[in-house]
């Protein structure tokens, strides 16, 4: 059962009103903390972006060199180092592996500041935001169960992963073109999930302990679903530098 709405975790009734705005005030702590670190992620990565795409010895050493391989999949190996230490690894630690991961995060995405006008990054992010503010308020604030819709969604993930590994052998634009669009789809959908997902844990984790680490890693999940939207936008309807 989804525990957000297992009504063992809301608490006996005989505690009436007060307990529910204890919980309320919690939980909206607990959001704001989640966006936070999401906010903070986001600017480290810019910060970093920025700086090694305005530094061209730097930038031609790790984007004209094999290192831009490194460069490429050293964030997938951040979020499975987290994925299946997260149980081990205490607050602090769970902290810095995802400010580490924002970092290096950056250096990934510098390339696109070489690659497209700064103008069309602006709007591409702004688009993106939207769509994701406007899906976490809903997946926020809807009574609908979003499980399934989760379960389909992590499945059109898989398969979105898949074709980008093989367009990046055939280098297909109408395979390019197809992945972004069910990219952004699922992405969109997924921010609602990882939304209420997040609204879930707090209720059957609160008073646990485990609440500081539960906010980061819900902060990387929705992290990463703004990132992807925003680079799936990007390939689309981005202009390229001349």
């Amino acid at each position: 059962m989804n525990p957000l709405h297992d009504p063992a975790l809301r608490g006996p009734a005989p505690l009436g009103r007060g307990a529910g705005v204890g919980v309320d005030a919690g939980l909206r702590r607990h959001m704001l903390s989640i966006y936070r670190h999401m906010g903070v992620g986001l600017l480290v990565t810019a910060a970093v972006a920025l700086g090694v795409a305005a530094t061209p010895p730097l930038a031609a050493l790790i984007f004209g060199t094999p290192l831009k391989w490194v460069a490429m999949f050293a964030p997938l190996a951040f979020v499975m180092f987290m994925s299946f230490r997260f149980e081990r690894m205490s607050s602090g630690q769970v902290r810095a592996a995802f400010y580490g991961f924002a970092a290096v995060m950056g250096v990934s995405m510098a390339s696109l500041f070489l690659v497209f006008t700064g103008q069309s990054i602006a709007l591409a992010f702004a688009s993106a935001a939207v769509m994701f503010l406007g899906m976490s308020l809903w997946g926020y604030t809807t009574n609908r169960d979003l499980t399934r819709m989760g379960s389909f969604l992590m499945m059109g993930l898989l398969g979105i992963i898949v074709a980008s590994l093989i367009n990046l052998l055939v280098g297909s634009s109408a395979l390019q073109l197809a992945v972004s669009l069910i990219g952004v789809v699922v992405f969109t959908g997924l921010t609602a999930w990882d939304t209420q997902r997040a609204k879930g844990e707090y209720l059957a984790y609160a008073g646990s302990g485990e609440t500081e680490k539960l906010a980061l890693f819900s902060a990387l999940s929705l992290y990463l679903n703004l990132i992807n939207l925003f680079q799936l936008l990007l390939s689309f309807m981005g202009q390229r530098e001349e």
